[in-house]
């Protein structure tokens, strides 16, 4: 287990960081200023939170704690069969590669979404 924290933020998440949400605040400003926190913008997330909220995917793009990760094709066709591809692109980005080994948990203001599914969740509307 290693002792990096590594962070997924969906659609929601990104939405409420930008209404202010205390929780999404605190993990982007510990993104940028404390070694070991990684935070991950989704891009296909990011789309939908700015649909939700315009402006967001420009704001969050530019903080430097955050890392937008591209929809490549290994993604591409991990979402092809899914209903929404916001909550795709970030469950997929929560998976365990050779660099996050014990994979991401999911920072979400929408818990109940994520009802059933095999991920790790950090409420944000706690």
């Amino acid at each position: 287990m290693s002792d990096a924290l590594h962070i997924v933020l969906d659609d929601t998440a990104m939405t409420a960081a930008g209404q202010g949400n205390v929780l999404a605040s605190r993990l982007i400003h510990r993104a940028h200023a404390e070694p070991g926190w990684y935070l991950y913008a989704p891009a296909c997330a990011l789309v939908e939170a700015d649909r939700a909220r315009p402006g967001t995917a420009e704001h969050l793009a530019a903080l430097p704690g955050i890392t937008v990760l591209d929809l490549d094709l290994p993604a591409a066709l991990a979402l092809a069969g899914r209903e929404t591809w916001a909550a795709a692109h970030s469950e997929y980005a929560a998976r365990p590669t050779p660099d996050r080994p014990d994979g991401a948990i999911i920072a979400t203001a929408s818990p109940k979404r994520w009802h059933g599914e095999p991920v790790r969740l950090l409420d944000l509307t706690a």
